[in-house]
């Protein structure tokens, strides 16, 4: 199956790789940019949503959770793109898909976050208090998962 995989992928990453991009942005490009989402939005957008149920100053809980409304989304979106420029990147460099086990905490973390966007975007059930606490712990389980992932993905990048 990843041979398959890779062979469907392969003219993508071939015309990705016409531009001659040097050697460390292909390598080192998608782990500083997933970083970067992780790390500061991805802290950020937690950090709010927990703000948001806990905060006992209702302005202050008011604006985090518009907040973590606004920025989710667009976390979510930031991840499923480098998601796909990750397996690109591993095309390119000739490492084997399903064998990486960053691959599948990637694959797990967009799982997780996409389960978690759409109990949110069912508006928790219709106001579901059980599914409001839900929706913030397994945000923090895709946190977790994308820490997991960053920390494999290190590994990954030092190893080919």
């Amino acid at each position: 199956m990843s041979a398959q995989l890779t062979a469907w992928l392969k003219p993508i990453a071939d015309w990705f790789a016409q531009f001659n991009l040097p050697e460390p942005i292909v390598h080192w490009g998608h782990p500083l940019m997933m970083g970067i989402v992780i790390f500061v939005l991805g802290i950020y957008v937690a950090w709010a949503g927990w703000k948001g149920r806990t905060a006992e100053d209702k302005e202050i809980a008011v604006k985090a959770r518009s907040d973590h409304r606004k920025l989710a989304p667009m976390m979510f979106l930031f991840i499923a793109l480098g998601y796909t420029g990750g397996v690109l990147s591993l095309v390119m460099q000739g490492h084997p898909i399903l064998e990486s086990s960053h691959f599948w905490t990637g694959s797990a973390a967009i799982g997780v976050l996409g389960l978690n966007g759409a109990i949110s975007a069912s508006k928790f059930g219709g106001g579901s208090p059980a599914l409001r606490t839900a929706h913030a712990y397994i945000g923090t389980v895709g946190m977790v998962v994308l820490f997991v992932h960053a920390a494999l993905g290190l590994k990954l990048g030092l190893s080919i």
